[in-house]
């Protein structure tokens, strides 16, 4: 069986070595030695100033919400993983849609501004497959009508843009750790800020709304990793580059040897430094998709249809009608891509996918 993707996992013994400083220390949570850890060398690989890691990759959609949205409109993409819009609805704010750049497939930042009223209090972007957001022209739509700009980064570890880690863009930037993702914890997640007030309050909202035993602040949740989660981390993080490594071999493969005469890749950014998270492939009908998907699953290859079905579609949600992001969204598929997916493996997904457009 061939899935989309396969957890990358450690040696066990590495792990076990890092869960036995835990049970040596007798502290599993709380934000203990592990986690404190993971936090530095994060920042370091990362080259940022700040993290603050945490239990999963929705918690700090919510934290953000909650601290800059006010219980506004926010704008935001109806291309994307449902945690996006689902954060927005669950901290009582209002979704706003904006439809998506066809070739790009992030949020359509020229269509923007002609949807900010008054009661819009942020911009919610999602960095699509690890390609980011046109960042510079939503900040300065932001500035200019006294938003805040969150973003979803979720498939974004080590992405640079300009040179610069994309999490060091926007008011609060956001990440996941799930056991999908290129770096994992198992679940966990991290999020952003470069103002040191905003940041003092994420950090308290994590953590039951106190910095230490006795000292609250104001209203918290449990966002904190555990010790065994960040243990998974510290045995993952030193095998980023045979990681990133191994997929960037896959996917120059699927460039290589696809038939583009009748499928279509997304578009990266400029001064994009992408992390090679996913690979789209976008047909040119959703039946020739359909078509090639009962081919692979035949064999058991099993792709997956990344973002479907656009969130505006969705019945508690139900937005405006977006017409580049659900046409999209009737035609997207993510190929397999993992580390220890073989030649012969790739060979059999391409053959299967050609023979069938």
């Amino acid at each position: 069986m061939i899935n989309v993707t396969k957890t990358f996992l450690p040696p066990i013994e590495e792990y076990n070595k890092q869960v036995q400083r835990a049970w040596h220390n007798q502290w599993l949570t709380n934000r203990g030695e592990l986690v404190l850890e993971l936090e530095e060398k994060l920042k370091k690989y990362l080259d940022v100033s700040n993290i603050i890691v945490t239990n999963n990759g929705t918690i700090p959609l919510q934290i953000a919400l909650k601290l800059l949205g006010k219980q506004g409109e926010i704008i935001t993409t109806p291309f994307s993983y449902v945690a996006t819009a689902a954060a927005i609805v669950w901290e009582n704010c209002i979704p706003v849609f904006v439809d998506i750049h066809p070739e790009y497939l992030t949020i359509d930042e020229t269509k923007i501004e002609q949807a900010i009223t008054s009661k819009t209090t942020a911009i919610l972007a999602t960095h699509v497959f690890g390609n980011p957001c046109n960042v510079d022209v939503i900040e300065a739509i932001a500035k200019r009508h006294n938003l805040k700009v969150i973003y979803d980064a979720a498939h974004c570890f080590g992405v640079k843009y300009k040179g610069k880690s994309i999490f060091d863009f926007g008011d609060i930037s956001t990440c996941s750790f799930h056991a999908t993702k290129l770096f994992h914890t198992g679940e966990g997640g991290a999020m952003f800020a470069n103002d040191t007030a905003l940041r003092h309050k994420m950090y308290y909202s994590h953590t039951f709304g106190h910095i230490g035993p006795v000292d609250y602040y104001g209203v918290g949740i449990n966002g904190k990793l555990s010790e065994l989660q960040a243990a998974m981390g510290l045995s993952v993080l030193p095998y980023m580059e045979n990681i990133l490594e191994e997929r960037k071999k896959i996917v120059a493969y699927y460039n290589d040897n696809l038939d583009f005469s009748k499928l279509k890749f997304i578009k990266i950014r400029k001064d994009s430094d992408w992390n090679y998270s996913y690979y789209p492939i976008i047909f040119e009908t959703e039946e020739q998709l359909y078509k090639v998907e009962k081919t692979l699953n035949e064999v058991e290859i099993y792709p997956r249809r990344y973002f479907y079905p656009s969130l505006n579609k969705i019945e508690y949600i139900s937005g405006s009608t977006m017409p580049v992001s659900e046409n999209t969204a009737l035609r997207i598929m993510c190929l397999p891509l993992y580390v220890g997916l073989d030649i012969s493996e790739l060979e059999k997904i391409v053959l299967r996918i050609n023979s069938s457009l």
